[in-house]
């Protein structure tokens, strides 16, 4: 028996005026998941997540969220989902729990629910002991755990984090993450994360990558770098000129094309130990420097799209 997915993109596109922010995006978020919107600034992640959310209205395509149509039953899509925005929605002068609690009278709790409700979101993050402090006093990993256990408090089925890890440093990214699996793993809420940062989308059961609004490739972190097939050499020219001519010279004589970006070269080679041999004893002096990986999601990006994650982006 097929169970319907906690969301459902189907052929949404949207456009600021003439600027297309998503290009005819289909694909489907399962229950239970944490998954994973991966792309550089203005792929089109948070122009999604904007309407996943309701903040902006549907122009093209259907959005769904455990069964509710975003256009036609927001008030249930709301009711249904916890968001934490990339920018800070806690108000620093209250205290952690006032915080919380205000969060719970905004969805109508109130009394004794209200008061368990609290006490078990601050005991699931960890922040019970830090109660009745003032949220300005509290770490930037402090402050992310109050925004989501605010988010949480009305036990939606989903919930959406946009670039949940803005601020971290590596240790409270890590804590973050750690969070986010015991929930999961306690609650089977669906998570939704959009992230620029290859090693959290690593973390994801799976994730999308977009590029200019489209869907450029999805699947499982594993699933993705299996579509490289070998490993990836990453060649450093000393300028441009001089990697485009060495570009033309391995060609030439190697019978590969390296894709060129700028200063640099990159291959994909399913024997790449034996091929960095070759490069270095032909070309050792053209070679600023030059290395040997396995395949990265960075690299997933490279083949799906044909430029670096940083390269473009502008949409």
């Amino acid at each position: 028996m097929s169970v319907s997915p906690a969301i459902l993109i189907d052929s949404v596109s949207h456009k600021y005026g003439e600027r297309v922010a998503l290009d005819q995006l289909s694909f489907d978020v399962r229950a239970g998941e944490i998954f994973g919107l991966l792309g550089p600034n203005g792929g089109g992640k948070t122009s999604l997540f904007k309407l996943l959310s309701t903040l902006m209205p549907v122009q093209s395509g259907q959005l769904s969220i455990v069964g509710f149509d975003v256009t036609k039953q927001a008030d249930e899509v709301r009711q249904s989902i916890g968001v934490t925005f990339q920018s800070p929605s806690v108000d620093i002068k209250l205290t952690v729990r006032e915080n919380i609690v205000y969060q719970g009278r905004l969805y109508g709790l109130s009394g004794t629910d209200l008061r368990k409700r609290v006490a078990a979101q601050m005991e699931r993050f960890q922040i019970s002991d830090r109660a009745n402090d003032l949220v300005q006093t509290l770490s930037g990993g402090l402050k992310r755990r109050v925004e989501i256990a605010k988010s949480l408090l009305h036990n939606p089925r989903v919930l959406l984090l946009d670039e949940p890890s803005t601020g971290l440093d590596p240790g409270a990214r890590f804590d973050l993450w750690q969070a986010l699996q015991t929930l999961r793993a306690e609650s089977g809420v669906t998570v939704l994360v959009t992230t620029h940062l290859m090693e959290e989308a690593e973390k994801c059961d799976r994730l999308v990558i977009l590029d200019h609004g489209k869907l450029a490739a999805m699947g499982t972190p594993d699933e993705l770098r299996s579509k490289i097939g070998g490993d990836c050499i990453t060649i450093q020219a000393f300028d441009s000129a001089r990697a485009a001519s060495l570009s033309q010279k391995i060609t030439s004589t190697l019978h590969i094309t390296p894709q060129l970006f700028e200063t640099q070269l990159r291959i994909e080679a399913p024997e790449g130990a034996e091929l960095v041999h070759r490069l270095t004893k032909e070309f050792s002096p053209e070679i600023r420097s030059i290395t040997l990986g396995k395949p990265t999601l960075e690299d997933v990006f490279i083949r799906a799209t044909g430029h670096r994650f940083w390269d473009e982006g502008k949409v």
